[in-house]
């Protein structure tokens, strides 16, 4: 079986993860059986090693990391590595696969401009129309 990890960096303020919380049901929606895990690079838990821990006592054999970052920086290139690096050493027979980060997706890339747009005021100052 394999599990899936949704890794991103965490926040002070807990209201931060929400959305990270919501895309764990959406993904759990779309792949009913498939243990997901939350994780995060820093202050807020669980860390990348205990979800990979909690994913290994629920049996999987494989392991998907997808880095719920913008682009591909130091935090995904070197700091995830690390983990991974860490994970595999404490269990030599578990295979993990990380994804690229999601903004380098053109889906991602697409709905974040529709967003965007969407953010567009209809009428201008005056109240013309645009």
């Amino acid at each position: 079986m394999d599990g899936l990890i949704l890794f991103a960096h965490g926040a002070r303020d807990p209201r931060w993860a929400d959305p990270m919380w919501r895309l764990r049901d959406r993904v759990v929606a779309r792949s009913p059986g498939t243990p997901v895990e939350v994780a995060f690079l820093d202050i807020m838990q669980p860390d990348l090693p205990t979800a990979a821990e909690t994913l290994v006592a629920a049996g999987c054999s494989g392991i998907g990391v997808v880095p719920i970052f913008l682009g591909q920086g130091g935090h995904v290139r070197r700091d995830l590595a690390a983990l991974v690096a860490a994970v595999q050493e404490r269990h030599p027979g578990l295979v993990v696969r990380c994804a690229s980060a999601v903004g380098e997706n053109d889906g991602v890339l697409d709905a974040l401009a529709a967003c965007s747009v969407a953010a567009l005021p209809e009428h201008d100052a005056a109240g013309g129309a645009r």
